[in-house]
């Protein structure tokens, strides 16, 4: 027994890197904002976001193992020349719009648990940030460790935050199970929390964090690691489904009991230390911080990703790390408001994520790519039965932004 947990130890942490991108500052925003305005009720968009996410990290790993190629490496091989040129400008735009609104979390936990300005705040997300994607040097695993700890401060400071918002249980078990949308704006923010929550720069990344365990080996062997990156997603994605679950939960047995909508974060942190004291509020202020440390970490890995893969040109590592953080430290310099930069940012996503879903089916549906890894028929059919669910949905998110719903 302790031999099998210490062979499947040696493969958990990619998918545990991936996850941070479900627990971002975006996930605080739209999660407080459905458990403060409608209880419960949409607990079950949670658990079918993260469903879908799990199919598609898988996926993902799958096409890293299988080919030794991280899944820009291959649109550049499948795909034209001109296409290529079109997802990489796309793709390293979102990834900078996503770093730029994940600076928030660090920004705002700055601000909020220690009283730092907006802008110091900014600079020190961006060293803390540029400090651990520079650990790669010595590693992958080291960066593995150091995110692995801040989704466990993440866990524990809502843990906390469960003891002391004390939810009913039994309706959360209900709701959890059984899907309900009690009016059109609940409709809205289900679209937020589930057109928001598949991230394509994770898409991007975890095709790429795979290779560090997948030199040199043979067919059964990439098939074990494969069985084992299952497992690390598994484990991994359920850790993250329930902190986004906790999110909800905390927010409706604290704000919605009381008759208070909540609609941004600093509302949310204001608002807990008076109903349940200042342990409460630092115990949030603190999972931002680690929020915003590890999902920016994660933005600025995937950019790197991203900038050497679809198009033949080679920009210094450290480089492609500052192209991918800077907008976060200007957007902020300049003043604009964290929350709009957030809005910007899923937006962008919403154009990019078709590019990433689409362009990854494809490549794992061809048998002379994938060989024995290739998607079975009832896989494409989920596979494009997911692409079509998010996709319509971020389009749905994209209109309503437009409209000036949202």
């Amino acid at each position: 027994m302790v031999g099998k947990l210490k062979n499947l130890s040696a493969f958990l942490g990619p998918a545990f890197v991936v996850s941070v991108a479900y627990i971002d500052p975006g996930n605080f925003a739209t999660n407080i904002s459905g458990g403060s305005k409608f209880n419960y009720d949409l607990v079950w968009v949670i658990l079918w976001s993260n469903l879908m996410a799990i199919f598609l990290q898988i996926m993902s790993a799958k096409l890293g193992i299988a080919t030794d190629k991280n899944l820009t490496q291959m649109c550049r091989e499948v795909f034209s020349k001109g296409a290529n040129w079109f997802f990489y400008i796309v793709a390293t735009l979102a990834a900078m719009a996503t770093t730029m609104a994940e600076f928030l979390g660090g920004v705002l936990g700055f601000y909020l648990l220690l009283g730092i300005p907006l802008l110091y705040s900014a600079v020190l997300t961006a060293i803390v940030t540029f400090f651990i994607t520079y650990l790669q040097k010595y590693g992958q695993r080291i960066v593995e460790i150091v995110i692995t700890l801040l989704i466990a401060v993440i866990c524990v400071a809502y843990t906390i935050e469960l003891i002391f918002a004390k939810p009913d249980w039994q309706q959360v078990a209900v709701h959890t199970l059984i899907p309900s949308l009690p009016n059109g704006e609940a409709v809205l923010i289900a679209v937020g929390m589930l057109g928001a929550t598949v991230m394509p720069h994770v898409i991007y990344l975890h095709s790429q964090l795979v290779q560090s365990r997948n030199i040199g080996l043979s067919l059964e062997e990439k098939k074990k690691y494969l069985h084992m990156e299952k497992i690390d997603v598994f484990v991994a994605m359920n850790i993250a489904f329930i902190v986004n679950a906790a999110m909800v939960v905390v927010s409706a047995s604290v704000f919605y009991s009381r008759g208070m909508a909540v609609d941004s974060i600093e509302q949310a942190h204001r608002s807990l230390e008076p109903l349940l004291g200042s342990l409460s509020s630092g115990a949030f202020g603190a999972a931002l911080l680690a929020s915003g440390f590890s999902s920016s970490t994660v933005g600025a890995m995937a950019g790197e990703t991203i900038m050497d893969g679809f198009v033949d040109i080679k920009i210094p590592l450290n480089m492609r790390r500052i192209i991918t953080m800077l907008p976060g430290v200007i957007v902020i310099a300049a003043g604009v408001n964290p929350m709009k930069a957030l809005l910007i940012s899923q937006v962008c996503l919403s154009f990019v994520l078709p590019v990433a879903i689409i362009s990854m089916l494809k490549i794992t549906c061809r048998k002379d790519l994938m060989g024995d890894f290739v998607n079975k028929p009832f896989v494409k059919f989920l596979g494009w039965l997911i692409a079509v669910v998010i996709i319509g949905m971020n389009a749905v998110l994209l209109y309503l932004t437009f409209k000036g719903n949202i």
